[in-house]
C-alpha cells in the first residue's frame, strides 16, 4: 500500500474541461490532484507540495512545450512518474520526452485507465511484440508536417514554405489528417 505522500498528482494541462474531467476521475480513484496550466504555475505549486505522479500535456498554450515541464519535474524529483499526454504525437517528441524524465508517452484521447496503466508499466519490457510492417510513407509524411507546424507555432503558410510544398497542398494533408 502507498502512502498518502505518493498518491499526489499535478496536472500540466492547459485545457480547463480535460484537467477538471481528469482531476475528478483521479480523485475518485484515492489521489490528491493539483492542477497547473503552465509551467510557472506547476513551478509555484512545487514549492508547498512534492507529487509522486504528473500527467503533462505535450503542447501548452501560447506554443509552450510541455518538454520544458517534463525537465523541470525530473529535475525536481527524478523518482517522479511522469506521463506526457499528447494530440500531436510523433516519435521525436516520444523519445526526447523520455530521455527527459517521463516514464511514458501517450497520444490523446487517453483516459484514466490508460494513464493509471502507464503509471504502473513504468519498466520496459523485451517481449513487446514487433511489428512485421514498417513505418509508412505516409506516417513519416504526417510526422513530418507536425513537427514543422510545431516549429511554425502552427503557421500553415511558413510550414508549407519550410516543406517546399504549396499551402493550399499542406492545408488538404491537414484536412484530411485533422487532429482534434
Amino acid at each position: 500500500m502507498t502512502t498518502e505522500e505518493e498518491r499526489v498528482l499535478l496536472i500540466i494541462e492547459d485545457d480547463e474541461a480535460f484537467a477538471r474531467t481528469l482531476s475528478k476521475s483521479f480523485t475518485r480513484r484515492g489521489y490528491t490532484v493539483l492542477h497547473a496550466p503552465g509551467l510557472e504555475q506547476a513551478e509555484a505549486l512545487l514549492e508547498e507540495h512534492s507529487p509522486g505522479f504528473a500527467v503533462v500535456d505535450l503542447k501548452l498554450n501560447n506554443n509552450a512545450s510541455g518538454l520544458l515541464c517534463v525537465q523541470m519535474l525530473h529535475k525536481f524529483d527524478p523518482e517522479m512518474l511522469i506521463v506526457v499526454l499528447t494530440g500531436y504525437a510523433s516519435i521525436n517528441t516520444a523519445v526526447e520526452a523520455i530521455k527527459l524524465g517521463a516514464c511514458q508517452y501517450l497520444a490523446k484521447p487517453s483516459n484514466t485507465d490508460d494513464i493509471e496503466a502507464a503509471f504502473n508499466h513504468v519498466a520496459g519490457s523485451a517481449d513487446v511484440e514487433l511489428t512485421g510492417r514498417a513505418t509508412s510513407i505516409k506516417t513519416l509524411e504526417w510526422e513530418r508536417i507536425h513537427e514543422v507546424l510545431a516549429e511554425t507555432d502552427f503557421n500553415i503558410s511558413e510550414a508549407a514554405r519550410r516543406l517546399g510544398m504549396h499551402r493550399r497542398t499542406l492545408a488538404r494533408k491537414l484536412e484530411k489528417q485533422r487532429v482534434k
